[in-house]
C-alpha cells in the first residue's frame, strides 16, 4: 500500500511538474490544495523578488512584507483570468505591487500618527521627514508604472473583441446625449452577468436583449457598438488606475 501511495504521488508530482503555470492554476482554482501548496513553496523567490522591488530592500521570510505578498500571490492565483490576455506573473505582479503600495501607505500612516504624538518628536521624526518626500516619489512612480501595465493589459482585452485603444477616440460618441445613452447600455452590459457572459463568449453585444431594456434604438446601438464595449470592459475587468482616470466621464 505505501509503495502504491508512493507511486500515485510521484506520478501526480510528475504530471504537475510537466504543467505550465496556467495550467496548474486551473488545477488550483478547481480545488486542487497540494498543486497550490506547491505553487506556493516553489514562487516564494518570485515573490520575494516583487515585494522586494516595492520596498528597494530584501525580503525574508519572517518579514511581514513577505506574509502580505505571499498572501496577494495567493489571491492571484485564485483569481487569475486566461480570457483577460495576461500571463499568471505578470497578473500577480500587479496584484502583489498594488497589495504592497497599499501596505506601505497604511504602514506609513500608522507611523506618522505614532511621530507626531505630543512629545513624539525626536530624531526618528526628523528622518521620518527627511524620507517622507522621496517615498512619495518613489510611491507616485510606482502608481505611474501600474497605469502603464494597466493600459496595456486593456489594449489586450481590447484586441479580443477586434478593438484597438487608438480607435477608441474615433468611435467615440461626439455628442453628449449620445455617449450618456451609450454608457449608461455598458453600464447594464457590465453589470449584468448573462449578458456579460455572452459579450465574452460570443465577442459581440447581446442587442436583442438589450433593446428591450432601454429607449434607444437598435441602429444607435450599432452605431455606439465599439464605444460600449470598451466601456463594459473597463467597467468589467480590473482596471482601479483607468477607471479613477475616466470616472468623471462616466
Amino acid at each position: 500500500m505505501e509503495r502504491l501511495l508512493s507511486f500515485l504521488l510521484f506520478g501526480l508530482y510528475k504530471f504537475s511538474s510537466k504543467m505550465t503555470l496556467e495550467e496548474k492554476v486551473v488545477h488550483i482554482q478547481s480545488g486542487d490544495t497540494q498543486l497550490l501548496s506547491e505553487v506556493l513553496e516553489d514562487y516564494k523567490p518570485f515573490v520575494k523578488k516583487a515585494a522586494s522591488k516595492i520596498c528597494h530592500r530584501y525580503i525574508y521570510d519572517s518579514d511581514d512584507e513577505f506574509s502580505i505578498a505571499l498572501i496577494a500571490f495567493n489571491d492571484a492565483l485564485m483569481k487569475y483570468q486566461p480570457e483577460k490576455g495576461a500571463s499568471v506573473i505578470s497578473f500577480s505582479e500587479i496584484v502583489i505591487k498594488r497589495r504592497m503600495i497599499d501596505y506601505i501607505r497604511t504602514h506609513r500612516k500608522e507611523k506618522q500618527e505614532m511621530l507626531f504624538e505630543p512629545g513624539g518628536e525626536s530624531l526618528e521624526t526628523a528622518r521620518y521627514l527627511e524620507n517622507d518626500q522621496s517615498m512619495k516619489q518613489y510611491q507616485s512612480e510606482l502608481e505611474s508604472e501600474l497605469r502603464k501595465e494597466e493600459i496595456a493589459q486593456y489594449t489586450l482585452t481590447l484586441k479580443a473583441f477586434g478593438l484597438t485603444f487608438s480607435e477608441l477616440v474615433n468611435c467615440s460618441p461626439k455628442h453628449q446625449d449620445a455617449r450618456k445613452n451609450a454608457i449608461f447600455i455598458a453600464k447594464l452590459v457590465s453589470s449584468n452577468k448573462e449578458w456579460f457572459a455572452e459579450l465574452k463568449d460570443k465577442k459581440r453585444l447581446p442587442i436583442k436583449k438589450i433593446e428591450k431594456e432601454v429607449e434607444v434604438s437598435r441602429k444607435t446601438i450599432e452605431r455606439n457598438r465599439k464605444y460600449i464595449i470598451a466601456v463594459a470592459v473597463l467597467l468589467n475587468g480590473r482596471f482601479p488606475y483607468l477607471y479613477e482616470y475616466v470616472k468623471e466621464q462616466l
